[in-house]
């Protein structure tokens, strides 16, 4: 496992790789890794010949106000639980180094109307700093497959939306959600929580489990499921943001559809928390 920190010599790699014919796959993360990062790296290993997982804590994605400054910066903690599994690299560059003119940058990328729905009417500008990121790490290590978590289903969407647009290289995977013993879903925020807020969050699933076996019973008065799910969720002590029915890609849904994602966020303390279940979720059959 190689921790490279210089675009250049990223660069100088990946054409040796070409040059013998290997593939390569994609990790993108924030680092802070936690059991849900590393499934993604055991995911993406069988599938292609290296393996680069880049840990980069992106100033475009955090809007004004949010935890930038605060977010978890663990870079040692992640290196020794990535030993394990050995990536060939682990590229972690500067702020510098991805916005040398300084940022926010001249050239972003925005899928539009994805961006503005959902997590991104309360995020203003993450979607799209999310999206100039990965396009950039897209450029730099130029992967075959690249791998995203399936908790932040908006960003997937919206990643696989722009690599289609944008006719770019890249297949794009999905990881399932890793959770808690209790249901919640893993993310690096959750460590702004107490033990007891992180019990007290586990209503998360549960209010979503529970939207999604009423769906599945054939109930379709979606805006009652959703009142009922966000005041569920306040009575648990949650500052809910939005918990919404769509279709998976994101649509209004119809009376006569037959397929749904639920999706919700809260905040919880100082943690904001996202999560979201489709109809497939074997949890809801359990």
């Amino acid at each position: 496992m190689k921790l490279i920190h210089d675009l250049a010599e990223l660069r100088a790699l990946r054409a040796a790789w070409r040059s013998a014919g290997e593939s390569v796959g994609l990790v993108p993360t924030m680092g802070n890794l936690h059991a849900g990062h590393l499934s993604l790296v055991e995911q993406i290993q069988p599938q292609t010949d290296r393996v680069v997982v880049t840990i980069f804590v992106n100033p475009l994605q955090f809007a004004p106000g949010e935890d930038f400054e605060q977010y978890p910066r663990t870079l040692d903690e992640d290196l020794a639980k990535l030993a394990a599994l050995d990536p060939d690299v682990v590229f972690a560059p500067s702020v510098e180094a991805m916005y040398p003119a300084g940022y926010p940058i001249a050239t972003q990328v925005a899928v539009e109307p994805l961006v503005n729905r959902y997590c991104g009417e309360f995020r203003a500008g993450h979607f799209t700093g999310a999206a100039t990121v990965v396009t950039i790490l897209f450029n730099l290590v130029q992967p075959e497959l690249a791998i995203f978590g399936e908790k932040d289903y908006q960003q997937l969407l919206i990643f696989r939306r722009m690599a289609a647009d944008l006719h770019m290289p890249v297949r794009i995977v999905s990881g399932a959600t890793v959770r808690e013993a209790n249901g919640l879903a893993m993310s690096s925020r959750n460590r702004y929580l107490s033990q007891a807020q992180r019990d007290q969050a586990a209503t998360l699933r549960r209010v979503l489990l529970a939207t999604g076996r009423a769906l599945l019973a054939g109930r379709r008065d979606f805006d009652v499921l959703e009142s009922d799910g966000l005041r569920q969720l306040t009575d648990a002590g949650f500052e809910p943001q939005y918990l919404k029915i769509a279709t998976p890609t994101l649509d209004s849904p119809s009376v006569d559809a037959a397929d749904f994602v639920v999706l919700a966020a809260a905040v919880l303390g100082s943690a904001r928390l996202i999560d979201n279940i489709t109809l497939q979720d074997p949890a809801l059959r359990a």
